[in-house]
């Protein structure tokens, strides 16, 4: 990188920062590149079309600065779950590198609160990035400190302020991984430390968002576009959507603001698939976004030190990929619905084992399930792979209108994962349930019904916030993905994994 950015103390109010780059003497000077990543997801290694790494990622970030004057590299949150690198290591080698790489600023995602709040304290308080959050109160928390709320940059004369916005833990993240964290209205405090950066001098503010792009719960980036005024560009994460201006099928990555100006919405996608791009004149003020493929044509300019410090972690994550536990003749790719069919149909299984009774149905989310499962050989590090999380499986005892209102929630995210006993009908553009049956019997509101589902659903999350009025029966001692692992060495897959269902359980009709 060619300059170096530095800090001074906060000089106005909400201002945390001030970033100053040497004036340098040609074309490029009154431009700002931003490269930028989201949801990346601890994928350090290509995935299985062998697309991303994160050694390929620094190619080219290292290829950018190379090339243009003024560069930062920022993240919009979670960098970290979804490999084994984040299960044996806990966000150490995505903290390493990502030092390594010198990000400049980092927000965080949903996913860096899934060790708890001391593990993230820690790991967040060795990153070297500006940790920016605008719209969390950390005041007393384990996070208390790390974080400012805006930073201005100024380059050749021209201030570019930054805010960062966080999505509201409720329903997403446990209530306990995130203990002491006030969410503020994200709308409310994006105006509020945008305008403050445009009394200090900012020319242009860039919000680094989680919220989403659009189509979640709560507020969203498109949200944020059309209700401020002072914000120009939204780099964003959390919906995992591609925003490519080059295609025209691309969601729309230009909207305008309350006051009729253009806003530019940009997101790469996941699992480091992209860089994202943005060329800013300073001068213009004109913004030109684009993705950058992170493919195989890089890996002839692999750093080779940068992926030396990966071998150490590397070694460890391999021994487990290469850990045969069983085989299949079939593909379970990550969002089919024969992998949530598969998943849905051992959560009731097992839960059936933990009560020792039946088990009515069952109930598994799509966001659960984090990665593919190809034919052939099926190993351990791969099931961890596919279902990395630390959940556990529950068995609930749950009132009938309490199921019913939850499969409601469920047809709003159009559809998640159910037995092979359940049918459910719903209205493709309201969401309205036409039927629901188990067994081929209406859901009866009156009756009481035992759910096997996973904690994480039954604490309420993915939105699924009428499972906690039901009451716990048994939980699991182990994880899901150990139980999961268990049933495939035993041979209790190998139907499955022979005669994969593919019929959908939750159908818009």
């Amino acid at each position: 990188m060619k300059t170096r950015f530095h800090y001074i103390l906060s000089l106005a109010l909400l201002v945390s920062g001030i970033v100053s780059c040497s004036p340098s003497r040609n074309s490029d000077d009154d431009h700002l590149v931003i490269l930028h990543t989201n949801d990346t997801h601890s994928s350090i290694d290509p995935d299985a079309k062998d697309n991303g790494g994160i050694a390929r990622r620094k190619v080219i970030i290292d290829s950018v600065r190379g090339a243009r004057n003024n560069v930062m590299l920022i993240d919009a949150g979670d960098a970290v779950q979804g490999s084994l690198y984040f299960t044996l290591f806990g966000g150490e080698v995505e903290r390493v590198l990502m030092n390594e790489m010198n990000y400049d600023i980092r927000i965080l995602g949903n996913h860096e609160f899934d060790r708890g709040m001391n593990k993230l304290a820690e790991e967040w308080g060795q990153v070297n990035a500006t940790r920016l959050s605008t719209n969390y109160d950390l005041s007393g928390s384990t996070l208390d400190g790390l974080f400012v709320p805006t930073v201005m940059k100024e380059i050749n004369g021209h201030k570019i302020g930054f805010i960062g916005l966080n999505l509201d833990p409720v329903g997403i993240i446990f209530e306990g991984s995130c203990e002491g964290v006030k969410y503020l209205d994200a709308l409310e405090k994006a105006n509020e430390g945008a305008a403050a950066l445009r009394a200090y001098g900012a020319e242009m503010v860039i919000a680094v968002s989680h919220l989403g792009y659009d189509g979640v719960p709560g507020i969203s980036d498109l949200d944020i576009a059309h209700g401020s005024k002072d914000i120009d560009i939204i780099i964003g994460g959390h919906t995992h959507t591609a925003i490519d201006p080059s295609d025209p099928s691309s969601p729309a990555w230009r909207v305008a603001n309350a006051e009729g100006d253009s806003v530019t919405i940009v997101q790469t996608g996941a699992r480091s698939a992209a860089v994202g791009e943005i060329d800013i004149n300073l001068a213009t003020k004109t913004v030109t976004p684009r993705l950058i493929k992170v493919d195989n044509r890089l890996d002839s300019r692999i750093d080779t030190r940068f992926a030396a410090m990966i071998d150490p972690y590397r070694a460890a994550v391999d021994s487990l990929r290469a850990y045969k536990i069983g085989e299949t003749a079939n593909e379970f790719e990550r969002t089919s619905t024969r992998m949530l069919n598969l998943f849905s149909d051992f959560v009731r299984e097992r839960g059936a084992e933990i009560c020792g009774k039946p088990v009515d149905l069952s109930i598994m989310n799509k966001g659960g399930i984090r990665n593919s499962l190809a034919c052939g050989d099926v190993t351990k590090g791969e099931i961890i792979d596919i279902a990395p999380f630390e959940n556990r499986i529950v068995v609930l005892d749950i009132a009938g209108s309490d199921l019913l209102e939850n499969i409601g929630i469920m047809t709003g995210q159009d559809g998640q994962g159910v037995s092979s006993n359940v049918r459910v009908l719903f209205d493709p553009e309201t969401h309205a349930i036409n039927s629901a049956t188990i067994d081929g019997r209406p859901i009866d509101q009156s009756r009481r019904y035992r759910l096997a589902t996973i904690d994480y659903l039954a604490a309420g999350n993915d939105y699924m916030t009428p499972l906690k009025k039901a009451t716990l029966i048994a939980r699991s001692n182990e994880i899901l993905y150990e139980a999961l692992i268990d049933y495939i060495a035993t041979g209790r897959l190998n139907g499955i994994f022979a005669n994969p269902d593919d019929s959908p359980r939750m159908t818009a009709f």
